[in-house]
């Protein structure tokens, strides 16, 4: 009911504070719902990753690794992220901004598909990781130019922070989500109770679920090419 009446002052207001029809828009508002879809596939290989790598070998699924080399593992993450950025930009150039958030997209479902199945080694996990990096690094570069393409110039700054908001949304979305799936499917070992596979791989099935629903609004977007092939 707030938020409805906000709406409505928001249509009404001559300066609102976030255009709604603005929001409305296919582009932008495709894109903003894609957000919360990557916000929430990100969130889930951090949630996932250090427990997986930490937990005790006696667990039978559990590697045993220091927090020291945990963090080594999950540079990968990162480094995908950062290798990614000049290709999306230049697949952004030839292709164009929507096939570029399609592979992004793309890339979180293979990863989390792949790491359903593949978590008994470091170099696995350091794999998934990377992939997922790299699908997080392509969407995440390429979704700002999606806005902009669709809104004026006076409105860049509040389209973009919306935009901002929804990728928050989809991380929080996660953390509640993979919290309660990890909880509910934990096992006792001693006095307190670790996550199980089981509980692991549902997690990277909802990622890639969430990563599948984002890649299939992004086909509703508007096949504009990037800057450098108008």
């Amino acid at each position: 009911m707030i938020f409805l009446l906000w709406g409505l002052f928001q249509l009404r207001t001559k300066d609102p504070l976030l255009d709604l029809r603005t929001a409305s828009r296919r582009q932008v508002l495709l894109t903003n719902l894609a957000a919360i879809t990557v916000g929430l596939a990100f969130f889930a290989v951090t949630l996932v990753m250090p427990q997986l790598l930490q937990l005790p070998e006696s667990t039978g699924y559990g590697l045993g690794m220091s927090m020291v080399t945990t963090g080594i593992c999950a540079s990968s993450l990162g480094l995908a992220m950062m290798a990614v950025a000049p290709l999306a930009a230049r697949l952004s150039a030839v292709r164009g901004q929507k096939f570029t958030l399609m592979t992004g997209l793309a890339l979180f479902a293979v990863a989390y598909l792949t790491g359903t199945a593949q978590m008994g080694a470091v170099w696995q996990i350091v794999i998934v990781a990377a992939l997922a990096g790299g699908g997080v690094g392509m969407a995440y570069s390429v979704m700002p130019a999606l806005i902009l393409d669709a809104v004026d110039p006076s409105e860049s700054g509040a389209a973009n922070g919306l935009n901002s908001l929804m990728r928050s949304i989809g991380t929080s979305v996660s953390s509640a989500v993979v919290g309660v799936v990890l909880a509910s499917t934990a096992q006792p070992m001693g006095s307190v109770e670790v996550p199980t596979l089981v509980g692991f791989r549902t997690s990277f099935l909802i990622a890639a679920g969430a990563a599948l629903l984002g890649l299939a609004l992004a086909t509703f977007l508007p096949g504009r090419k990037g800057s450098a092939a108008k």
